[in-house]
């Protein structure tokens, strides 16, 4: 059985998504708290690897399979949202919470839009 995912959430999304993960019964950090926000994109994705964290984040460079290979990962969620202001952020999140229970996520790609939500599955790590 899979460990339950810890997750590092993105700067470029309200803090009040760690709280969801958490509240859910994640392991859930956000940059902020880590004090690495406005550090580039490489080194968050270093980081999320060496803390074997899933990255939560609204940054589309993510979903490039090429810079960063999903099987390389414990998980990128990456979301594409028409509406990214914080309620519809949350509203968003908070439906996608229980799918993380039932879905494999070490070694994906997730591709999030508000009305469904596409797995592009890598090696397994």
């Amino acid at each position: 059985m899979e460990l339950a995912p810890a997750f590092k959430v993105d700067e470029n999304l309200p803090v009040e998504v760690a709280e969801y993960l958490r509240q859910a019964g994640y392991d859930a950090e956000t940059v902020w708290e880590e004090g690495i926000s406005g550090t580039s994109d490489a080194v968050l994705a270093e980081v999320c690897q060496i803390e074997k964290r899933v990255l939560l984040t609204l940054d589309t460079d993510f979903s490039d399979i090429r810079a960063y290979p999903p099987e390389q990962f414990f998980g990128l969620v990456v979301l594409r949202l028409r509406r990214q202001d914080k309620p519809g952020v949350l509203k968003v999140v908070a439906r996608l919470i229980p799918f993380f229970r039932v879905e494999p996520i070490v070694g994906r790609l997730w591709i999030v839009e508000e009305e469904r939500f596409r797995i592009r599955a890598g090696g397994s790590k």
